[in-house]
C-alpha cells in the first residue's frame, strides 16, 4: 500500500489492482470514511483459484476498462481493475497499468489539495482503438442504510437481465430490463415499485440499475446522505461525457461463495459511459446517449490520447438530510440540503471542464 495525504484527506492505494482504500476525509472534528470493504478482505480468508483478483480484493475504488466486460484475455472489468500498476513519479501518485487495454497504454493520476475533500481522478489512455465502456467502481459504506440524489436524469433503467435470476443462487428484486423516468417509482419483477432514492430498498437483493444523465449541463453529481454517520459521500463529473451513474445494490442478495449472503451494506456509485450496460437504450437505433451528444463509451484511436476524469469525496452533514442541489461557484461547490442545510467546500471547476 502506498499512503498518500494533504491537509485534511488521506488514501491507500494498492498497486495490485490500483485499488483506492481507506479513503479519509477530516471535516469539522469529524473522521469521515465513506468506502466499503468485503468482508472476505478484512478476514484475510484466502479464495477459490481463479477468482478475479477485483474480487478477491473488494474494497474502496477502481477503474474499469471494459465496465462489465472482459477483454484482451482480461478478468471481468478489465485490466485496470485485475492488473498491476507501476508507480512513476508524479504530480500526486501516478502509475502505468501492466497491461494493454484494447491496444492502448494507459496511466492512472491521483491529486490531493490542501483543504479539498476530493480526490482528483484521471485515466488517461495512448492510442488503442474502439469505443471502450468505462466507469469507476466506487462503493459506498451503508450499513445503516443512506439517501441517494444525482444530478438531473432523463430516466433510470435496469439492464437486460438480472444479476441473480436463479433462486439456488441469489436474488434480483428489479423488473429486468425495465425503465422509470421516476427514481421513485421504479417497477419491481414481483409487482408494484421500489424507490431508489433510499437505500436498501428490500431486506436481501442483488441489483443493478442505471440513472442516465439529462443533457443541457456540464457538472454531474451523485450525493448519498449517510444519516446513521451524519455526513455526506460526493462523486462528480463531466455530465456528458460520463452520462451514467450505475447504481449496485449489493446487500445480501448472492447465497455462493464468497458472497455467503454476508455482503451487504454496499452501494457501487459506478459513473461512467458504459452504454452495453443498458437493457432498453443499447437495442435502441439511434442509442440515446449519441443521440443527444453523450458518450456511449471512450473512444480510442492510434496515436491519440483519450481520458477519464472523475472525483469523489466526503464532507460532514449534521442535518443528515437529503440533497437538494450541488452547484459549482467559482473556486467553491455549494451544497443545498432539502431542509435548507448548507455547505460550501474548496474545489476545482477546471478540473472537470478540461477533461
Amino acid at each position: 500500500m502506498l499512503h498518500q495525504s494533504a491537509t485534511g484527506i488521506s488514501f491507500d492505494f494498492d498497486p495490485v489492482g490500483g485499488c483506492i482504500r481507506n479513503f479519509t476525509v477530516s471535516d469539522s472534528g469529524q473522521s469521515i470514511t465513506p468506502l466499503h470493504i468485503a468482508p472476505w478482505v478484512t478476514s484475510g480468508e484466502t479464495l477459490d483459484a481463479g477468482t478475479a483478483l477485483h474480487l478477491t480484493r473488494l474494497a474502496g475504488d477502481f477503474f474499469c476498462a471494459p465496465f462489465g466486460q472482459t477483454a484482451d484475455g482480461s478478468p471481468l472489468h478489465g485490466w485496470p481493475a485485475n492488473g498491476t500498476w507501476a508507480v512513476q513519479p508524479g504530480p500526486g501518485l501516478r502509475a502505468l497499468l501492466d497491461h494493454p487495454v484494447s491496444g492502448a497504454g494507459l496511466v492512472k493520476q491521483l491529486v490531493l489539495r490542501d483543504g479539498h475533500p476530493f480526490i482528483y481522478q484521471r485515466h488517461i489512455f495512448t492510442g488503442g482503438t474502439g469505443l471502450l465502456p468505462v466507469a469507476n467502481h466506487a462503493m459506498v459504506s451503508l450499513p445503516d442504510g443512506g439517501l441517494l440524489r444525482f444530478s438531473p436524469k432523463r430516466w433510470f433503467e435496469t439492464a437486460a437481465t438480472p444479476p441473480e435470476a436463479d433462486a439456488l443462487r441469489g436474488r434480483s428484486a428489479l423488473a429486468y430490463p425495465a425503465r422509470s423516468t421516476d427514481p421513485r417509482r421504479f417497477p419491481r419483477a414481483a409487482g408494484g415499485t421500489v424507490d431508489l432514492t433510499v437505500y436498501p430498498f428490500g431486506p436481501a437483493h442483488e441489483d443493478f440499475v442505471v440513472g442516465v444523465e439529462a443533457p443541457g449541463h456540464t457538472l454531474g453529481w451523485t450525493a448519498i446522505t449517510r444519516p446513521a454517520t451524519r455526513d455526506l459521500y460526493l462523486s462528480l463529473r463531466h455530465a456528458q461525457k460520463l452520462p451514467m451513474t450505475m447504481l449496485w445494490h449489493s446487500n445480501g442478495g448472492r447465497d455462493y461463495p464468497p458472497w455467503s449472503g454476508r455482503h451487504r451494506g454496499c452501494l457501487g456509485v459506478e459513473e461512467g459511459a458504459a452504454l452495453p450496460m443498458l437493457g432498453i437504450g443499447a437495442a435502441e437505433v439511434p442509442d440515446p446517449l449519441t443521440a443527444v451528444g453523450q458518450n456511449a463509451g471512450l473512444a480510442l484511436r492510434p496515436d491519440q490520447v483519450a481520458e477519464v476524469r472523475h472525483m469523489i469525496g466526503a464532507v460532514a452533514w449534521p442535518s443528515a438530510e437529503p440533497v437538494a442541489s450541488v452547484i459549482a461557484s467559482g473556486d467553491s461547490l455549494h451544497i443545498t440540503g432539502e431542509g435548507g442545510a448548507q455547505r460550501q467546500v474548496p474545489f476545482d471547476p477546471a478540473f472537470l471542464a478540461d477533461s
